[in-house]
């Protein structure tokens, strides 16, 4: 496994929270509200914190199913919990035809792995179960907590900013000041965005790796994300904000390429990832036939 020193930098991530939450306040009738923004943000992180398996399931309409309503997924997770030695995470599946996974949860003892039913009918049987490992890798590399609280703050800031742009609030009169303010509903937004984007991108190349090496096949993962490359593009996902609050936990990026530039994509190239997987096994077993 990876070591991501994930508490350092959830501390980090909460810290940069707090210093926009406060910015926000500070800009707010002259910073007389600092203190309603400071127990907003303890809330907001709380709320985040122990939420955070709840609300991307939330957001993608999943139910949870057991051993008899998804067979081939449930065994696939229970043997891969098993080899890696550790807990099994709730089971999930979301009604649309897009084809994604993903993972989410504060820890591996409460976690969730969902599945679209898209993605359930696109892969076959070694295809999912590499597509599973890299998702049981991001609970037990602990990326999920992070990463969870990353997208629910980010969206709750963007909707205070929002908030702020649309109702104004306090002028000079009264100690706000206008500019500032509309540079802090402009920009809080953005920052919490680069946040959210920036712990991403290196952990799916690292979920990768060690999903590939959790299930011994490479190659399976790199086939699959071949597939998931061609079916998330015939069926994208709609922008939602719930959905795009979620988006960086998919193992592919949802939605079309026109509503995501490359500087805001929470994913690495496709084709860098099958290419780093396919290089992989080539050092495993030199020779080994592509899928």
């Amino acid at each position: 496994m990876h070591r991501h020193f994930n508490g350092l930098k959830t501390v980090v991530l909460f810290g940069a929270i707090w210093a926009l939450f406060l910015g926000l306040g500070a800009v707010v009738g002259g910073g007389r509200y600092l203190w309603l923004f400071a127990l907003f943000g303890v809330a907001t992180t709380f709320y985040s914190y122990w939420n955070s398996d709840k609300l991307a399931i939330r957001a993608m309409r999943a139910y949870p199913v057991t051993r008899e309503q998804q067979p081939g997924m449930y065994r696939i997770v229970e043997e891969l919990s098993q080899k890696a030695g550790k807990p099994m995470p709730r089971l999930y599946v979301s009604p649309t035809a897009a084809p994604n996974a993903f993972a989410t949860g504060r820890n591996p003892q409460h976690a969730a792995v969902c599945c679209t039913e898209g993605i359930l009918h696109l892969l076959d049987e070694r295809e999912l179960r590499g597509v599973l490992g890299h998702e049981l890798m991001h609970v037990y590399n602990r990326d999920i907590l992070t990463s969870s609280v990353a997208a629910a703050v980010a969206g709750i800031i963007t909707s205070v900013a929002q908030m702020m742009l649309f109702f104004g609030g306090g002028n000079r009169g009264n100690g706000g000041n206008p500019i500032a303010m509309l540079a802090m509903a402009l920009l809080a937004p953005f920052a919490a965005t680069v946040i959210q984007l920036a712990i991403s991108r290196s952990r799916e190349f690292d979920a990768d790796e060690d999903g590939a090496t959790l299930t011994g096949d490479p190659l399976a993962l790199a086939s699959a994300l071949r597939k998931l490359e061609q079916g998330t593009a015939r069926a994208p996902l709609a922008p939602e904000p719930a959905v795009v609050n979620a988006s960086h936990m998919m193992i592919a990026n949802p939605f079309r390429a026109r509503d995501v530039t490359r500087m805001f994509a929470t994913h690495p190239p496709m084709d860098k990832r099958i290419a780093r997987l396919e290089g992989m096994a080539d050092r495993n077993q030199p020779g080994i036939e592509r899928l």
